[in-house]
């Protein structure tokens, strides 16, 4: 399959993650209620874990190599004040949009990586998308019921949305792949920059979500989620 091909495939099956985490969370009922919530909070974790396995293992090892130490911090950081000005001015407009647009934030820039991630020949491309599809499936459940608490759309059409949303996957990393090739720099810098942002994410949505108290076993999804980006990385 040519690299553009396994883009498309690639960021399109990891953002339908996100309805498959939405139809989930409309279909599920476990019993009791107490294993449901500790269950939750684990995969919550879990995502969380393969995020950072992510930024650990695949976006920053390649996206440093391009940059002097203090660039490759410049440009971090500047990923995740980027994502902490977006879900600042996102706080003030408390709308259901704002859902869907905090799930853009993220999968765009993921996206973007892994398109990039194939422009380098990076063969790590393949493990940052099961990554990607790993963190999306919780971040598609919890945002379906936070939308379905807090507006008058039926599932169907909630569900619809985050259909819609994973056509923007491709999008972004079609154009990483065949706009940005011939600049592995920027290729690079994108990395950089999406790591900062992911990483706020990360411990500004994902991380509070995990902590169930009296349960102690929640946490141990995110071992298991870096757990599996390791052996991914290992095995690639």
């Amino acid at each position: 399959m040519t690299p553009l091909y396994s883009v498309i495939l690639l960021t399109l099956l990891a953002g339908l993650a996100m309805p498959v985490g939405a139809m989930i969370a409309h279909y599920e009922r476990i019993q009791p209620i107490w294993l449901e919530a500790e269950l939750m909070h684990g995969i919550t974790a879990f995502g969380g874990g393969a995020l950072l396995s992510a930024i650990a293992l695949v976006l920053v090892p390649e996206g440093i190599e391009y940059f002097s130490a203090g660039a490759a911090a410049i440009l971090f950081l500047t990923g995740g004040f980027a994502f902490m000005f977006l879900d600042i001015q996102l706080s003030k407009s408390d709308t259901s949009m704002s859902q869907l647009v905090a799930m853009l934030s993220d999968f765009i820039p993921e996206s973007l990586a892994l398109g990039a991630a194939f422009a380098l020949g990076n063969i790590n491309g393949v493990l940052l998308a099961a990554l990607i599809a790993m963190q999306n499936v919780p971040e598609g459940f919890n945002a379906f019921r936070e939308l379905k608490a807090s507006s008058h759309y039926r599932p169907c059409i909630i569900i619809l949305w985050f259909v819609l949303l994973a056509m923007t996957g491709p999008i972004a990393g079609v154009i990483a792949l065949l706009w940005l090739v011939e600049w592995p720099s920027v290729i690079s810098g994108i990395m950089l920059f999406a790591s900062g942002g992911i990483l706020y994410a990360v411990f500004q949505d994902i991380a509070p979500q995990v902590v169930l108290e009296k349960h102690w076993a929640p946490p141990m999804g995110a071992v298991m989620g870096f757990a599996f980006g390791l052996v991914g990385y290992m095995l690639t």
